[in-house]
């Protein structure tokens, strides 16, 4: 456990440093770092997202938890572990979006028809970004692709009837569930049985060993994403800002122009069909050479492509590989697909914070907290592995998911008083810094971590996907 100064009051203390007691304690003897002293943690302004959950400090806590494994694992630099600071405001706005657009504007952040909509005896969320999503709905609900002709329709459907259908047509819902059905569902009883991160180390032939440099602790680590949408590009992109080498690998088709500003800065990202066997060939050997996988994929997905956990481990015996999932890695829906605006209907989150503010439809939380915050934890989950290959010579594959995030948030959220909301972002919160990306200049948000001489920073901007050669450099 850090010894964490703070200015905040006592509830935000406690709940900051339970989170990061609970994920340390996920851990293990992976966060054993043979270190004499662990790492000094300042955490640092008032305040709060309002939410009926304890979203900024798991926000603060997240990111404090990766930076602590980092300050830990440059200490094996022969250097002292360097303090720590994070601010909670900043963290809080970097769960949310860190991109400030000089002259353009972001696209919409969701698709036209994507929401809550309310059924014959409740409530129902689509979620139709992806185009085959938004078409798998449409088909099952029949109607024209407008807001009004969708809620018209899904009025007169059952719930589960709905979210079974679409589901059933690949497509992705979440019929919303108070706390007590999620708990006594087969799926919840199935993610409150798992651990928030599974990990299961490895011997291997101790190769890829590398010099840490204190100042850029991951330069010369490559890390090989497939991932979307937001949770492991968040991790991925904070592993980027402290020199690793990403390269993100999406299939020929894939798009998702929303977020790629947010969240593809720092990476190099090309395309490969998996399907093909050139293209698998060339995965194999930029799988054999990497020293990270961080994956999104649903299990059996990867399986299909003959890519399961132990061909993974026979291409790449020394490799740090960690999966993220939506519903967890057991159960009957660890292969259903799902995002946190889902999985926050399906836990209770929604049903919760609408009972606690007296509204009269679904109420998430303020930013999409599980991603984020998971994101972060894949990130501290891959420094820590990397902190045993150094150590011990060992691989390892390590399983996280969105809904054993939320049950973490859950539990760590006490009834808290009114406090102070944030100030609004202003000019002094971002870096004056301007990215010169293919949509426009833009300046980013300071970075929410301060690690003493080991600065938060990207050396690429943020791109399209598709734009550079499958191969690392």
């Amino acid at each position: 456990m850090p010894e964490i100064t703070s200015v905040t009051n006592q509830y935000e203390a406690q709940s900051v440093a339970y989170f990061i007691q609970e994920i340390k304690n996920a851990f293990g003897t992976f966060a054993n770092s043979a270190l004499s002293a662990t790492p000094q943690l300042e955490v640092t302004s008032l305040g709060g997202l309002p939410s009926a959950f304890a979203v900024t400090e798991l926000a603060t806590a997240s990111i404090a938890s990766a930076g602590q494994a980092l300050s830990e694992l440059i200490a094996h630099s022969g250097t002292q572990a360097p303090s720590l600071q994070i601010d909670r405001r900043l963290s809080s706005f970097w769960f949310d979006s860190s991109v400030r657009p000089r002259g353009w504007t972001l696209p919409p952040a969701w698709d036209a028809i994507a929401g809550v909509y309310q059924t014959t005896d409740g409530w129902i969320r689509l979620h139709t970004n992806a185009p085959h999503h938004r078409a798998a709905a449409l088909a099952v609900l029949g109607c024209t692709a407008d807001k009004d002709a969708v809620s018209n329709t899904v009025a007169g459907w059952n719930s589960q009837e709905l979210e079974d259908a679409i589901v059933a047509q690949h497509g992705c819902a979440a019929v919303m569930h108070d706390r007590q059905t999620w708990q006594a569902h087969p799926q919840g009883q199935a993610v409150a049985h798992e651990p928030l991160i599974h990990i299961q180390a490895y011997p291997s032939d101790g190769k890829k060993h590398w010099k840490i440099d204190p100042h850029r602790p991951l330069q010369g680590i490559r890390v090989l994403d497939l991932t979307r949408i937001i949770a492991g590009p968040v991790a991925t992109r904070f592993l980027a800002g402290y020199g690793a080498d990403v390269l993100r690998i999406d299939p020929p088709e894939w798009d998702e122009p929303t977020i790629l500003a947010e969240l593809t800065i720092g990476k190099r990202c090309a395309r490969l069909d998996l399907k093909k066997s050139d293209d698998r060939k060339q995965f194999e050997h930029l799988l054999s050479e990497a020293d990270v996988l961080v994956h999104g994929y649903r299990a059996d997905a990867l399986a299909a492509l003959g890519l399961d956990a132990e061909s993974r481990r026979r291409i790449n015996p020394a490799l740090i590989d960690v999966s993220l999932n939506a519903y967890g890695h057991s159960g009957p829906w660890q292969y259903r697909r799902g995002f946190d605006s889902l999985v926050q209907m399906s836990c209770g989150i929604a049903d919760f914070g609408m009972h606690h503010y007296g509204k009269t439809q679904p109420t998430p939380l303020p930013v999409q907290a599980l991603d984020h915050a998971t994101g972060y934890m894949i990130a501290a989950a891959v420094i820590r592995g990397l902190q045993q290959r150094y150590l011990h010579g060992l691989g390892s594959e390590m399983r996280l998911s969105l809904a054993r995030t939320a049950e973490l948030l859950i539990a760590g959220s006490v009834p808290r008083q009114p406090g102070l909301s944030f100030e609004a972002k202003n000019d002094t919160d971002h870096t004056p810094v301007v990215e010169h990306t293919v949509w426009g200049a833009l300046q980013r948000l300071l970075p929410p971590l301060k690690i003493q001489g080991a600065p938060m920073q990207w050396d690429k901007p943020a791109g399209l996907l598709g734009t550079n050669r499958a191969n690392w450099q």
